[in-house]
């Protein structure tokens, strides 16, 4: 068998152990799912028709404040799961299991290669969880055709693996689990200051700069465009720069903390 044969064969196996804990142990899946949709109906119902005034034309319609509120609920979902993987990372360095996996003929690579593969497939099946319940409180996607639909799941899934290779590495440099938790938490901190719940333009001048260059708010904009027909303009190149740039960084960190810890 050569080595790709190897690599694939061992990932799909360490994949297929981390959903199967995923399935065991719900618990802290749906504590992170519980979050955005309790933002969702919060924001939907007790400030929507408050919030709507700064949307569209500024009149009260609450759909008009759903619309503009739920792809960002949908990244804020993205980023409040990987925070479970940065957890499950630290409790496997943490159990001896991965000392036990350095002494087994499996590819090196396959362990980290699961732990992302799984929380992406995870973060897709929340995010369309939250989008259910979206459908289900009155939204609709205003004339997104197939391909944008498409390039809107491809998008999600671009996020989560970016986001995932930082919180591997939040997981690998932390020391338990409840501090791989606390050092992921600007993964779901940084959605909140984002464009998700207004936009730039309505927040406070000094501020709207923290709000603007960041890595959620082209992604927010970019998925918001492609599902409602809004302005995109370069936000989708910035989105996609910065997935691709935090994919890289997570990845070399993960895979430099891993190889490095010996223990």
């Amino acid at each position: 068998m050569n080595s790709l044969s190897l690599a694939v064969r061992d990932s799909s196996t360490m994949l297929r152990r981390n959903l199967l804990h995923a399935r065991r142990y719900p618990s802290m899946t749906l504590n992170l799912l519980l979050t955005p949709v309790m933002l969702l109906l919060l924001f939907a119902y007790v400030f929507g028709g408050v919030m709507s005034q700064g949307i569209g034309d500024g009149g009260t319609d609450r759909s008009a404040y759903l619309a503009y509120l739920v792809p960002g609920i949908a990244l804020l979902t993205v980023g409040g799961t990987t925070i479970g993987s940065a957890v499950s990372v630290a409790i496997d360095m943490n159990e001896g299991i991965i000392a036990r996996f350095r002494t087994m003929a499996i590819h090196r690579g396959s362990v980290l290669i699961g732990h992302v593969v799984g929380s992406v497939l995870q973060c897709v099946a929340s995010v369309v969880l939250v989008g259910a319940v979206a459908v289900a409180i009155g939204f609709r996607s205003t004339g997104a055709t197939p391909v944008e639909w498409l390039l809107a799941l491809g998008l999600v899934a671009l996020v989560s693996l970016a986001l995932t290779w930082i919180a591997v590495g939040m997981g690998l440099s932390s020391p338990n689990a409840e501090a791989a938790s606390n050092n992921a938490l600007p993964l779901m901190v940084l959605p909140l200051i984002s464009s998700a719940f207004v936009p730039v333009h309505a927040m406070p001048g000094w501020f709207q700069p923290i709000a603007e260059y960041q890595p959620f708010t082209p992604a927010i904009e970019t998925l918001r465009g492609l599902l409602l027909g809004t302005e995109i303009g370069d936000k989708g190149w910035a989105a996609v720069a910065w997935c691709l740039g935090l994919a890289a960084l997570g990845y070399l960190w993960s895979t430099s903390l891993f190889n490095r810890d010996q223990k």
